[in-house]
């Protein structure tokens, strides 16, 4: 799937298969957004619809026979799957294609390494590929397993090269972890002292390409890379915010920009990323944005909230952002800019914004100020009873 500025830029042939579950995306648009971040160029689509993943090759042997024929007539160099494939499934399909095949959990892992930037986010992007790479090591490299041994071994050199190369994932993955840990320790005393600093904690959550980097940039006036992309934010960032009202009273709150979420988010990243997402298990309140002109927004939230859940930050109050209201069509955009929202039978305040164009900003920060000064005055209050006493 890598490739360099100085090679033709590779194509893809897309295929998803809807096996009858909620968010099938029909047209693969997520799937071709996802290519062309990595690198990819999509050149052709094909869906096709299943009771249960057929277990030799996802699909049945009749569809891969189709797929090969439109790779062909396409040009595609390598065929993409939109929902996750097994090793041996894999193995496969390319034995039957001819074609190097990869499903969307490796191509979100792909397109994680290209964009890691910090210490912290490369050593959660490698955990997350050896992981991958683990589960898969056996089955792909069969090659190995056809070397024959010499007399009086065991097993063939194969068997051996392959638990060498097992082990040797195993070691890294363990020294991986304990680095990350480190890390860990280290954002947790980072988190104590702005707890113990009594600081109001804001995380920006939501799907990516919402617009949460832009907005984090609208707000504390940084310089952290936003763009019109798929996970164009990995690391992330905290910022120091100082907000004043109009009597001159401010409040100080820690604003930080985390990775975005996605459909089928692979657990291995989730589990990876724990460092980073602790930011907003730990949180005060989450800032969830949300692109109010993508026409899925209602199930982007529903995988927020699931991720959100995985995490342990479904309890944390939340604010939503509908982000991006300058995209709607006038007679879309909404006359009131500030509601409820039915979020998992609960009503939660939503605001209507461009964080592009700073339209609504002002009432986003006077709500941050509102919760923030909250924050403290619930802080101060035990003081107060004691003092009473």
């Amino acid at each position: 799937m890598t490739h360099t500025d100085d090679t033709p830029t590779a194509t893809a042939l897309l295929v998803g298969v809807d096996f009858g579950l909620p968010h099938f995306d029909t047209e693969l648009d997520e799937l071709a957004q996802l290519a062309q971040t990595a690198g990819l160029n999509p050149v052709a689509r094909l869906t096709c619809k299943r009771k249960a993943p057929d277990a030799a090759m996802f699909v049945g042997s009749g569809k891969a026979e189709e797929i090969k024929e439109m790779a062909l007539l396409h040009g595609a160099t390598e065929v993409l799957f939109d929902q996750a494939i097994s090793p041996a499934q894999q193995r496969n399909l390319e034995r039957t294609l001819g074609l190097p095949v990869n499903d969307r959990t490796m191509l979100i892992l792909q397109i994680f390494a290209q964009r890691a930037r910090s210490h912290e986010g490369k050593l959660q992007v490698e955990l997350a590929r050896l992981q991958y790479l683990s589960t898969r090591l056996v089955r792909r490299w069969s090659h190995l397993e056809r070397q024959s041994g010499g007399i009086g071994m065991r097993g063939g050199p194969g068997e051996t090269q392959i638990e060498l190369d097992r082990r040797m994932i195993g070691e890294s993955i363990k020294r991986t972890r304990e680095r990350l840990q480190k890390v860990k320790r280290q954002r947790n005393t980072q988190r104590r002292q702005r707890q113990r600093q009594q600081i109001f904690n804001v995380s920006l959550v939501g799907y990516t390409n919402a617009g949460k980097s832009t907005l984090f940039n609208s707000l504390v006036k940084a310089r952290a890379y936003a763009a019109d992309q798929l996970f164009a934010t990995l690391d992330t960032t905290t910022r120091q915010l100082y907000l004043n009202n109009d009597e001159g009273l401010g409040s100080q709150i820690s604003l930080s920009d985390t990775v975005g979420f996605i459909r089928d988010l692979p657990h291995g990243l989730v589990d990876a990323f724990e460092a980073t997402l602790q930011e907003a298990t730990s949180a005060d309140l989450l800032l969830h944005v949300v692109d109010a002109s993508h026409p899925g927004y209602p199930e982007q939230i529903a995988q927020v909230q699931s991720v959100l859940a995985d995490i342990g930050a479904a309890d944390v109050p939340q604010l939503l952002i509908f982000n991006k209201i300058d995209a709607l069509e006038d007679s879309q955009r909404p006359r009131i800019l500030q509601d409820m929202y039915m979020l998992d039978d609960l009503a939660v305040p939503r605001i209507f914004m461009s964080a592009q164009s700073g339209l609504n900003l002002d009432t986003l920060r006077q709500r941050l100020l509102q919760q923030a000064q909250a924050h403290t005055a619930s802080l101060a209050l035990p003081a107060l009873d004691h003092e009473a006493l």
